[in-house]
């Protein structure tokens, strides 16, 4: 097949009438894509919920533990025999 038989071709495939889809077709496709946008939209909720409870339990963790501080030194021996 040359270049314009495959023109041809082409030109007689999109001149043709657009074929009927099923009438159910869209209803279904509207339920699916509500359905995955409602599934998207919990998902992103959870997530930042999730981000959220792990930025508090950090912050409560920090108030408690205070890994800033220099811990007390356990290596000087005691004075008491002077």
């Amino acid at each position: 097949m040359n270049r314009p038989e495959r023109e041809a071709a082409v030109r007689q495939i999109m001149e043709r009438s657009v074929p009927r889809l099923p009438p159910e077709l869209y209803t279904d496709a509207v339920r699916r894509g509500s359905r995955m946008l409602r599934r998207r939209t919990l998902a992103r909720r959870l997530l930042w919920l999730l981000l959220w409870a792990a930025a508090v339990a950090f912050a409560v963790w920090a108030m408690v533990a205070e890994p800033w501080v220099e811990p007390p030194s356990e290596t000087t021996p005691p004075l008491t025999d002077w």
